[in-house]
């Protein structure tokens, strides 16, 4: 047995003790007490107090049955079947220090971290995974259906989680499409987010291993085509400059579209751009939808039944009750 609002019962302890004081301290009230025993008799004489007494008691009753109805009691358990219907979605989080240019404001992570959270927040019985990338990859985020966590993590990443500096875009996918072969089904699917710059290895060929493998490798790329500079934070205070190279020129970082949209086709997806017009999210979302999907789990859970309107209707019995009882004798 439980409560849905526990915080109502403090009420009983009042009623509670009223009641008592109705048991063990009650005493026919004595109206007049000075006055003559025929002036009492005569003044009492159409008043029942038995019936009295019982109208009180009905009354507080009342209020008791009516303030644990109100707390809401919860009796036995009911068993629903829950099925999920979605697909495995891995998202694999670039984090190198590219992804801090600001050409996409407020700046290539903060955009993503936002559009990806959008699409979290709308996702509906899919499983999620997240990893994160540089210079290495690391699974940040095993497969789960728990998107509140999801956002949690999601909110933490920055670009200082892997010293290793770069973009192993290959090693992202290796471990993606790792986490999600083990299961023959179909509908799974990988999100590559990144500006794709300083792109090493074999990721064309891996897009089309997960292809065989049904595995679909969407690409968003992150970043405008004029590209933009990469802030750094001087060891000296809170000053910042700009990356430069060993010449000491400022580096633009520019999106690398035509790497991305390769490694979508072979990997039997579609590229997608997160910029600054609109929402970006919208797009992958419907891509995500139309997708077929399956049945993920399936278990039995058990939950407490309402089992308020008992103690609702003796609530209402008893103040019937304490209405009807007549406290006063029918004599001429």
């Amino acid at each position: 047995m439980s409560f849905s609002h526990p915080w109502l019962l403090l009420f009983i302890i009042p009623i509670i003790f009223q009641l008592l004081l109705e048991i063990l301290f009650y005493k026919k009230p004595n109206i007049f007490p000075s006055a003559k025993t025929n002036i009492k008799e005569n003044n009492y004489k159409h008043i029942n107090f038995k019936n009295s007494h019982y109208i009180r008691y009905s009354f507080i009753f009342s209020l008791l049955c009516l303030t644990l109805a109100a707390a809401g009691p919860q009796f036995g358990s009911k068993v629903k079947k829950i099925e999920r219907q979605g697909v495995d979605l891995v998202i694999a989080f670039d984090t190198s220090i590219s992804m801090d240019a600001n050409d996409v404001k407020p700046s290539r992570i903060e955009k993503a971290k936002y559009e990806l959270g959008k699409l979290i927040q709308n996702l509906k019985g899919d499983r999620v995974s997240i990893i994160v990338f540089a210079g290495t990859s690391h699974l940040y985020l095993p497969l789960t259906t728990d998107y509140e966590a999801a956002q949690l993590f999601l909110s933490a990443i920055d670009t200082k989680m892997i010293p290793n500096q770069g973009t192993s875009i290959s090693s992202a996918l290796e471990k993606a499409i790792e986490i999600v072969k083990k299961d023959r089904n179909k509908y799974k699917v990988v999100l590559l987010i990144s500006d794709g710059e300083d792109h090493e290895g074999n990721a064309i060929n891996l897009s089309k291993q997960a292809s065989d493998l049904d595995i679909s490798i969407h690409t968003i790329g992150i970043g405008s085509n004029m590209g933009g500079l990469i802030p750094i934070n001087l060891d000296s205070g809170d000053s910042k400059d700009f990356k430069r190279d060993k010449a000491g020129r400022l580096i633009t970082s520019v999106l690398n579209k035509g790497m991305l949209e390769d490694i979508a086709n072979a990997g039997s997806g579609q590229f997608f751009h997160f910029s600054n017009n609109g929402q970006s999210h919208v797009d992958l979302s419907n891509a995500i939808d139309s997708m077929e999907k399956r049945k993920i789990n399936s278990h039995e859970y058990s939950e407490y039944e309402e089992r308020f309107q008992p103690l609702a209707l003796c609530s209402l019995l008893f103040f019937i009750i304490s209405f009807l009882l007549p406290n006063r004798y029918n004599r001429d």
